[in-house]
Parts: structure tokens; C-alpha cells; sequence
């Protein structure tokens, strides 16, 4: 059974309400195309170039969670998206409360399958999310969502740098690996990501889609490859939707060939 995903590069804003017109314009494009899943960035509920905290949190049943179960059971279409989900208390004498990076998946009936909470927050090249983000747990159960024959998986961002958040995931059965992205732009850094995306879908067998956030200070260039390395969607940094359609025989067949998940020697464990 094919799959078909549209692959939402779009340009998030500091107004959630306007997010909240933007996804429905997405999956709007998605369902048109009789897509099976919309993927969409890291921060797709809000995003601030100079960062992303507390102030941007919403709960799990607030307007965007809330919004895509809505949307998802109308057209039937699945959703992966990232959004900023409230940090836990921080107790007396704490700081102040942050925010956690996560990303959520949603069915095609509206159900919310999971919660990923990002592990790897991106405390490089000058930046430290972590001054306004807590990161989640490294021994919590991978996201997966299955639709039709193929498992997603998922990490975010600053996690494709750590080759074993692939593996995990890919541990937990997926067959694709989505990395929601606001990728910093920066000398070399599309190169990176480009480099990285190609790196976990050769090592895993399995295809890797990096859905970049478009705008101001990111990099764009969503990216699908496939389990041979072969790239299959290259996007520029400009907004747009890209549709794709994904067969799990090709990649079957990559494994029959390629069986380096099998012959492997090391396991991941978190620490």
C-alpha cells in the first residue's frame, strides 16, 4: 500500500491564531491530494527567531492539539507537527517555569497517538535552548505512528546531530524517520543538514524526511532520502507544499540487500 505525505514547509509565526490558519490551509493541500499524512516543523504552533519558551506553551488540549485532532478526523488525514508543551514546575526556590520542545501525532480519526518530548536541546553554535526549555526524558518510549503499511518515527532537529536518536526510533520499528525541523541557518548548516538526513537513512535503511521550517533565520530545504541514499525531495527555502508517495517494497528490498541492521553489534541504551 502506498502512502501518500505532503510535506508542509511553512513560514510559523509569533501569533498562534494565525498558526492555526496556517494548518488549515496545509491540510486543506493535503487533503486535496488524498494524502494519508501531513507532516509539518518543529514549533508549527509558534515561533520566535530569537527563541522559543514558556510564553509560546500550550497544553495538550489546547487550540493547536485541539485544532489538528479536529482537522485530522474531518479529512482523514494523519498529522506529525511540533509544538511547545509547559515545562514542569520548577518547585520553591526554583527558576522559572520553561517550555519543552515536543512533537505530537495524530491519526487519521483524530486520536492523539503520542507525545515527543525533544532530548538533544540545541546548546551549539551560540545558541542555548536551554535557557528556555527543559528537555525530555532520554529513556522515554520512541514515538512511532503507524499509517497503512509503514511506521513513522520521530526525532527533532538538533537530535539528527546524535545518530543513536535515529536508531532508536528505527529500534522501535519505524520505517521512516521524521526530523521536524526550524533549522538555524548559518555557514555550512544546510550542508550539515542535508549531510545528516543522508547519514541516518543510509546507516538504518530507512527513509529520512526533514521537514524545515521556512523564514527568516532558518534554513528551509525540507529533504526526503531514501534507504540507498538516493534524495527524492529537495525543497529550496521558500514556503511550500511537496507530495510524496512512499511503498514499503523499495525499502524491504534495500534491506534485503543492505542487512546492516542485522548485522550490527552495539545496541542504543540511554543513559
Amino acid at each position: 500500500m502506498t502512502v501518500r505525505v505532503t510535506v508542509a514547509q511553512v513560514s510559523v509565526a509569533d501569533d498562534h491564531e494565525a498558526n492555526l490558519h496556517l494548518v488549515a490551509d496545509a491540510f486543506a493541500s493535503a487533503a486535496a491530494l488524498d494524502a494519508d499524512l501531513l507532516l509539518l516543523p518543529e514549533y508549527a504552533s509558534g515561533y520566535h527567531p530569537q527563541g522559543v519558551g514558556i510564553e509560546h506553551a500550550e497544553d495538550l488540549d489546547g487550540p493547536f492539539v485541539s485544532a489538528l485532532r479536529r482537522t485530522a478526523s474531518s479529512t482523514g488525514v494523519a498529522v506529525i507537527a511540533g509544538m511547545t508543551l509547559p515545562g514542569a514546575d520548577p518547585g520553591p526556590g526554583g527558576g522559572p517555569r520553561k517550555g519543552v520542545n515536543a512533537v505530537v501525532a495524530v491519526d487519521g480519526e483524530g486520536e492523539l497517538v503520542g507525545v515527543y518530548r525533544k532530548v538533544h536541546l540545541y546548546d551549539a553554535f551560540g545558541t542555548r535552548e536551554s535557557d528556555r526549555l527543559e528537555a525530555g526524558p532520554a529513556d522515554a518510549e520512541p514515538l512511532t505512528m503507524t499509517v497503512g503499511d509503514l511506521t513513522f518515527g520521530v526525532i527533532t532537529c538538533y537530535d539528527l546531530r546524535f545518530p543513536e536518536s535515529a536508531r532508536r526510533v528505527v529500534d522501535a520499528g519505524a520505517d521512516v524517520v521524521v526530523v521536524p525541523a526550524a533549522w538555524v541557518d548559518g555557514p555550512g548548516k544546510a550542508e550539515h543538514w542535508s549531510t545528516l538526513l543522508a547519514a541516518r537513512a543510509i546507516e538504518n535503511t530507512v527513509v529520512t524526511i526533514g521537514v524545515g521550517m521556512a523564514g527568516k533565520g532558518v534554513t528551509g530545504r525540507s529533504t526526503l532520502v531514501g534507504p540507498d541514499g538516493v534524495v527524492g525531495l529537495a525543497a529550496d527555502a521558500t514556503p511550500q507544499y511537496r507530495t510524496v508517495d512512499l511503498d514499503a517494497e523499495p525499502l524491504a528490498a534495500v534491506r534485503r540487500a543492505n542487512p546492516s541492521l542485522a548485522n550490527r553489534r552495539y545496541a542504543v541504551v540511554p543513559r
